[in-house]
């Protein structure tokens, strides 16, 4: 499927005139959002334009995952948290998938959440519009050939907080929130798993949503301690949808 904007809005606009599935969100019903070859993509409900952490009056975390780097920390990664009854959120970057295709299924077979994290994780706040959208759409797409599904979230390249030049992009494509972060665990720095360890902890709250990133051992390292520490405090790991809902 062509990617550029044109063609991409009139296959939605198809979509949605064969007809998009409803979705039930609470006592209400709404139409959900048509995704890319026309998959599509749950609703939420009513949600702000952009997500930065969960109800605090819920014992859950989201523990949030920048998809890249080498699989075989992915897999050890995903395989300590599902040994713990943990569930993550993947936001993957689309050239990660092109060069780890068996990583969208990996991911999602093990209970965990696949997002959208731009193709080639640029500096997104920095692009005009069509650069923005295209950066969106090809990793929508890549998800999309793979899983089946856009998945729900998008979180932006490079920037913590989107723009509205952002939020209108990922709209177009079929990502009605983009997803923030109230916690930043630094892990991209490999400051060390004790260092980690503590920065998460020492700030978490019940509702946290959590950036960290595959790829790092630092981070592999890191995770028992971390979910040691969540259910010290009575509190799970969840994906963003179940934080959400």
């Amino acid at each position: 499927m062509s990617l550029d904007r044109r063609g991409f809005l009139r296959a939605a606009a198809a979509a949605v005139t064969t007809g998009v599935t409803a979705v039930a969100c609470g006592s209400s019903r709404r139409a959900a959002p048509a995704a890319p070859g026309g998959s599509v993509v749950p609703s939420l409900g009513s949600l702000p334009a952009e997500v930065v952490h969960g109800p605090r009056d819920r014992l859950a975390v989201a523990l949030t995952f920048h998809g890249a780097g080498a699989p075989a920390l992915a897999r050890r990664l995903l395989e300590t948290a599902e040994q713990a009854g943990a569930q993550l959120t993947v936001l993957a970057v689309g050239s990660w998938l092109d060069q780890q295709p068996a990583m969208a299924r990996r991911i999602l077979d093990g209970g965990h959440e696949l997002g959208n994290h731009t193709q080639n994780h640029l500096d997104i706040a920095r692009m005009d519009a069509a650069a923005a959208y295209a950066e969106i759409a090809q990793c929508a797409e890549r998800l999309r050939r793979l899983t089946g599904s856009i998945g729900r979230w998008f979180r932006p390249s490079q920037t913590q907080y989107s723009t509205s030049v952002i939020q209108d992009q990922a709209r177009l494509v079929g990502y009605p929130t983009c997803l923030s972060y109230d916690l930043d665990s630094r892990d991209f720095t490999d400051p060390g798993p004790a260092a980690i360890t503590r920065t998460v902890l020492g700030s978490l709250q019940a509702g946290s949503v959590v950036s960290l990133h595959l790829g790092h051992a630092g981070t592999v390292t890191a995770l028992p301690a971390i979910l040691d520490g969540l259910a010290a405090r009575g509190l799970h790991a969840v994906t963003v949808t179940q934080l959400l809902t």
